[in-house]
């Protein structure tokens, strides 16, 4: 019998359990290592090649906000993010910022543009320039149609405080409501500022109407709709913080526009 099981192959005797060799007790590839490594790295860290688009408002892709270094206002790089958005984002703000109950400041908390502002303080540029003089001539020619002449300076004076106000404004209440104990974000603030702007760029095409008491009401719904939008967001931005004052403050400001836009280009 011991003769016998001494001459049985050796896979008989183990059954079914595999033998360990001399080459299954090395160390795996370097490759494979290498692959582990690359596992444990995911998701890329920011700026490097890999990873999708992050959203401006994102903890991890320095929001300018964020950043320890003051200088990074006054870097172009830092603006950047803020220029890739969508058509259709473009479009769904607009919307909101003709009607101020759509949550408008819930929509860019995530991720503000700068594209929207700037196009839209651009085209209202243009129009109250071309519009303004338009305007005047209508409500001149029933007179003295002679004595019109076409005002290149209406283009001066309409970049100059549509710009301004859409660029200062912005910068001192987000200062202001610092100072007051509130956080709020620079670039949301130049964000909603500039979608408030956009009302009057119909309005400025229904300012051609050669009736001065329709031509105060459109301005008084346009301007009083503007300062809505502005009171309603800036509400919503404190976190319940006892702010009224720098709220009324600036809805009293983009009426004040309004009035501004009216009798400067529209007289």
């Amino acid at each position: 019998m011991e003769e016998g099981y001494a001459n049985l192959p050796t896979s008989h005797l183990l059954g079914s359990v595999p033998a360990v060799t001399q080459d299954d007790r090395k160390p795996a590839a370097p490759a494979a290592q290498g692959a582990t490594s690359r596992l444990q790295e995911f998701p890329p860290a920011p700026g490097g090649n890999g990873g999708g688009y992050r959203p401006p408002g994102a903890p991890a892709d320095g929001d300018v906000e964020n950043q320890a270094n003051w200088k990074g206002y006054f870097n172009v790089a830092s603006y950047a993010p803020y220029f890739n958005v969508d058509t259709d984002v473009v479009v769904d703000r607009l919307v909101s910022s003709v009607y101020p109950m759509d949550g408008f400041y819930r929509k860019i908390d995530a991720n503000p543009d700068m594209y929207g502002p700037l196009w839209i303080t651009t085209t209202l540029i243009f129009m109250l320039a071309a519009l303004g003089n338009f305007a005047t001539y209508l409500m001149q020619k029933k007179k003295d149609p002679v004595i019109w002449n076409f005002d290149v300076g209406y283009f001066n004076w309409a970049a100059s405080v549509m710009y301004g106000y859409a660029i200062i404004v912005p910068a001192i209440f987000f200062f202001l409501f610092q100072y007051f104990g509130s956080r709020p974000s620079l670039v949301r603030f130049w964000c909603m500022w500039g979608y408030s702007l956009f009302v009057f760029i119909p309005a400025s095409v229904l300012l051609l109407i050669p009736v001065e008491f329709l031509r105060w009401v459109i301005i008084a719904l346009a301007g009083g709709a503007s300062s809505w939008f502005i009171a309603l967001n800036l509400k919503e931005c404190t976190e319940g913080a006892d702010l009224m004052v720098l709220i009324a403050s600036a809805s009293v400001l983009q009426f004040a526009l309004a009035l501004f836009i009216k009798v400067f280009f529209f007289a």
